[in-house]
C-alpha cells in the first residue's frame, strides 16, 4: 500500500517562506508560519516552499503555475489538486509535534481527530520526549543494536508499561526505568486475523504490528492491515513455519 504522501518536518525558523493572498484563507497560514519562526516574504523572494491562498480562483492558479515553474513547492488553500505539499493539524506537546494530515480531504477531520488526540495525550509527554532525547547516549550504550533499543523502548511505552506514553510521568520515572531496562526477547509472533477489517484488530496485535521489525505475511493479508505496521518495517512474504525468528518478527495469517 503505497503513500499519498509522505509527512516530513521541516525547519523554518529564519528561512523564507512566501504567502501569497490575505483575509480569513491567509490569516491562519501566517500565524502557522509565523509560530514556527519562518520568515515570510512577497513572489518576487527565493523560497523553497509558498502558500497560496488567494480566493480568485484564476488569479490562484496562475499563482500557482508561476511559483511551480521556479521549482517551489505549493501548498494552495481549499485546492488540493495543485498542492505538492499540505499543512497538517498539529498537537504540540513541545517537543512531541502529531500531524495529522488527509491528503487535502477534510480539514474537518482532521481537526477533530485533533480534538480527540488533545484530550488524550498528557501534559507530561513532552518531558518525557525530552528526557528520552537526553538519554539518547545512555540508551546506545545500553543497547547497541538497534532492533533491541526500539523494542526496549517499545515495551516501555507501550500501555501497562514502565513509561506508559498515555499515563501521567512523575519527573522519576524514566531514571528508575533506565536503571533496570531491558529488551524484550526476539520472538516471531504469529497472528490470527479474524476479519479483513483493521478496526477490528485487538489492542494487542495492533500493538506487536507497530513494534515489529519484520513482518511476514501472505498474498491473502488485507493492505489495510500491513498498513498498520511501522511505515519503514519490512514487509517480507510468509516464510515456512520453521524459519527461524531474527529480530521481533510478525507471521499474519488469515482465519479460515
Amino acid at each position: 500500500m503505497t503513500l499519498h504522501s509522505l509527512p516530513v518536518f521541516v525547519k523554518l525558523a529564519g528561512r523564507p517562506v512566501i504567502l501569497l493572498g490575505d483575509g480569513e484563507a491567509a490569516a491562519p497560514k501566517r500565524r502557522l508560519l509565523e509560530r514556527a519562526g519562518a520568515v515570510i516574504v512577497d513572489e518576487a523572494a527565493e523560497a523553497v516552499l509558498a502558500i497560496v491562498a488567494i480566493d480568485d480562483e484564476a488569479q490562484a492558479v496562475a499563482a500557482v503555475g508561476r511559483l511551480k515553474a521556479r521549482g517551489i513547492l505549493v501548498n494552495a488553500v481549499d485546492r488540493p489538486a495543485l498542492c505538492d505539499f499540505t499543512l497538517p493539524a498539529i498537537v504540540d506537546r513541545d517537543p512531541v509535534l502529531l500531524a495529522i494530515g488527509t491528503g487535502g480531504a477534510s480539514a474537518g477531520l482532521a481537526a477533530a481527530l485533533r480534538q480527540r488526540l488533545e484530550a488524550l495525550l498528557p501534559a507530561t509527554l513532552g518531558r518525557l520526549a525530552t528526557g528520552l532525547g537526553a538519554a539518547r547516549a545512555t540508551l546506545r550504550n545500553r543497547f547497541p543494536d538497534m532492533s533491541d533499543r526500539r523494542r526496549a523502548i517499545g515495551e516501555a511505552l507501550g500501555a501497562g508499561g514502565a513509561l506508559d506514553l498515555l499515563g501521567e510521568q512523575d519527573a522519576g520515572a524514566l531514571e528508575r526505568w533506565l536503571a533496570v531496562a531491558a529488551p524484550p526477547p526476539a520472538r516471531l509472533v504469529t497472528i490470527t486475523l479474524t476479519s479483513p477489517d483493521p478496526d477490528e484488530l485487538t489492542l494487542r496485535q495492533a500493538r506487536l504490528l507497530a513494534l515489529a521489525d519484520r513482518v511476514f505475511a501472505g498474498d491473502d493479508v488485507p493492505a489495510p492491515i500491513l498498513a498498520r505496521a511501522r511505515a519503514d518495517a519490512e514487509r517480507l512474504a510468509a516464510p515456512p513455519a520453521s524459519s527461524a525468528a531474527v529480530g521481533l518478527t510478525l507471521l499474519l495469517e488469515m482465519a479460515r
